[in-house]
């Protein structure tokens, strides 16, 4: 064989070779960032691509210690465990994979971290607006169809095009009324066959849902949202993921989704993880059960997802600086996981406020779950826990036809709270968007809207309400989820009416409208009523009393839930009214004499600001 045809035929061998061998390829690095200077030094980076666990990795950045590689048995995943120093520079992470002759580096952005406002929390001293971002404005026509997901406002439960720019637009509506705080149903990524309109059937933790927006979008809201003195809340959901999330087609381990992957129906048996009778079997099928075949059950007893999971709110909190997570089905997660992220979150940002949905018809089981319990043996560390007792009875409790006991329900609901650690962080709500609407069809006057109101934004609790509510929207559950969560008219270009303004809204929703404004914007400043003590009386003759005390303001509430009219005596009251002389009324500006009869309206109530 001549020279020349040796040295060619080399060369193809080489480029043959050459051509085998793969280049190491990285798919998806999340989170996509972090930042120095975090209390907890410890970071686990996720990254994501063929084979990628059969690489060498290497770091060598000063301040920062690799202290672990965790592969699992896919070989498409690897987890990365690092150590940030105190004092560790802002920059570029150069971590180093080697697979035989190829090497790849992978920057990874350490940002600087700033004290950038928000992170506030949220109190008794705030009231929550709640929003189906789907539904409640469309400002940007251009993100509504995308992915071959269409938007269809004639389909309860098709996406209708909302947006956080509609949002936005309506920001100055929302602090006029006297909202102190937004709170939005989900809003990641749900890139789900139907279009996921609700946003609890999240495909990508990290990402904006692109027909709400892009992350930079979701942060410059919170930041305007801040800018206007309001605070901003974000609903998350670890119990489960949507079945398009990217992860599904490749699961990092087996035991990632609940009940190894296979669809398991969940029995809501919500109370089993307290009741000391349940059974093994009837526990597993709660906990690992899948709420529907669209939504696996994420697996939190799993190491790196319990901390991906972590991570994730801890990231959403420090890149957008909202001030609030509400938790979704909290207590279908695992008790051990949601107790460490509370107290990892907590920990990173001591103002900040979590609370969870502790769905339960009796007041026992929320108490169970709000940190320091007596009732358990663990701490949750979860600050705040959902009424949903006291809320199942208001829905009862105001404008019957008769005259009921149910403001004694609410009496006896109340007396119960020995049982919370906490009542003043409990959340109180008339409705939500998994409830019938406290609004209905039928009502031909603001009776039952209004009595409701005043008792929501004057006991004990951190007060939400549901968009809408303040323009009368209605809608039951047996309509179906859907119509429970209407479009706000006028949040769409074309809309016959504008409720949003004063001149599209009925006399009846202005009445509404300027009632829950005016109890709104009064409740920010009384002090009695977000920091003060609650002090009530046993109902009699369907009057129920009760009063907010902080050091020298009281606050005196008369509720009276029958169909007639009727005198109160005040010297039943004297240990609250000894010291004033009159009383008025927040909303009429009435005053009245507390030391002598007070008569209060069919169905009717009065809030007085006592003086002496």
């Amino acid at each position: 064989m001549n020279k020349k045809l040796f040295t060619a035929l080399l060369f193809i061998a080489g480029l043959l070779t050459t051509t085998w061998v793969k280049a190491i390829e990285i798919t998806r690095v999340e989170p996509a960032n972090w930042w120095t200077g975090m209390k907890n030094s410890e970071l686990q980076i996720m990254v994501y691509g063929p084979n990628i666990s059969k690489s060498t990795l290497t770091i060598n950045y000063p301040g920062i210690k690799l202290k672990e590689i965790a592969k699992t048995t896919n070989p498409n995943y690897v987890f990365i465990y690092l150590s940030i120093a105190k004092g560790t520079k802002p920059g570029k992470i150069p971590i180093n994979f080697t697979e035989g002759q190829q090497k790849f580096t992978y920057n990874y952005p350490l940002l600087a971290r700033n004290d950038k406002g928000g992170a506030l929390g949220f109190d008794a001293s705030d009231v929550l607006y709640l929003i189906t971002p789907d539904r409640f404005a469309n400002a940007d026509p251009a993100n509504d169809n995308l992915e071959e997901v269409t938007i269809n406002r004639e389909n309860p439960n098709a996406r209708h095009g909302g947006d956080l720019e509609g949002i936005d637009k309506h920001l100055d509506y929302l602090k006029e009324l006297g909202i102190t705080t937004i709170w939005l149903n989900p809003i990641q990524e749900n890139k789900m066959r139907g279009g996921s309109y609700h946003g609890y059937a999240i495909t990508d933790f990290y990402k904006m849902d692109p027909r709400f927006g892009t992350n930079e979008e979701f942060k410059t809201l919170v930041k305007v949202t801040h800018d206007k003195g309001m605070k901003m809340v974000m609903d998350m959901v670890s119990n489960h993921c949507g079945s398009s999330h990217w992860w599904m087609n490749d699961l990092p381990s087996k035991d990632w989704i609940n009940n190894d992957g296979v669809f398991l129906q969940t029995n809501h048996a919500t109370v089993t993880v307290m009741d000391i009778h349940a059974s093994e079997t009837e526990k597993n099928t709660f906990l690992n059960g899948w709420f529907t075949r669209g939504m696996p059950d994420l697996n939190q007893r799993n190491r790196h997802l319990a901390t991906y999971l972590i991570q994730n709110s801890i990231w959403w909190i420090e890149y957008a600086r909202i001030d609030g997570i509400r938790q979704d089905t909290y207590s279908y997660l695992d008790y051990d996981f949601l107790a460490r992220w509370c107290k990892e979150v907590n920990n990173e940002y001591p103002r900040f406020n979590i609370v969870g949905e502790t769905w339960y018809n009796k007041a026992t089981a929320p108490a169970w779950w709000q940190q320091n319990s007596r009732l358990g043996n663990k701490n949750s560390y979860l600050k705040t826990a959902m009424n949903f007792s006291l809320t199942f009875i208001m829905q009862n409790a105001f404008g019957s036809k008769s005259d009921s006991a149910y403001l004694t329900n609410i009496f006896e609901d109340i007396a119960q709270d020995f049982i919370y650690p906490d009542p003043y962080n409990l959340l109180t709500f008339l409705d939500n968007h998994d409830l019938s609407r406290f609004n209905r069809k039928d009502e031909t006057d603001l009776k039952r809207y209004k009595q409701g109101l005043a008792f929501l934004l004057t006991t004990r609790g951190i007060p939400q309400i549901y968009y809408g509510t303040e323009v009368l929207m209605t809608g039951t559950k047996e309509e179906g989820d859907g119509r429970l969560r209407k479009d706000f008219p006028g949040g769409w270009q074309g809309d016959k009416t504008d409720e949003f303004s004063k001149s599209g809204r009925t006399d009846m929703q202005n009445e509404a409208w300027d009632y829950m404004q005016k109890l709104l914007q009064w409740r920010k400043n009384c002090k009695a009523v977000t920091q003060g003590k609650l002090i009530h009386y046993a109902p009699r003759n369907g009057l129920y009393v009760y009063a907010r005390v902080k050091n020298d303001q009281t606050i005196l509430v008369i509720l009276n839930g029958t169909i007639r009219d009727q005198t109160l005596q005040m010297d039943r009251f004297t240990d609250i009214t000894g010291h004033y002389s009159s009383g008025r009324d927040v909303i009429t500006s009435r005053v009245v004499d507390v030391k002598n009869p007070i008569t209060i309206p069919a169905k009717g109530e009065f809030i007085l600001e006592l003086s002496k």
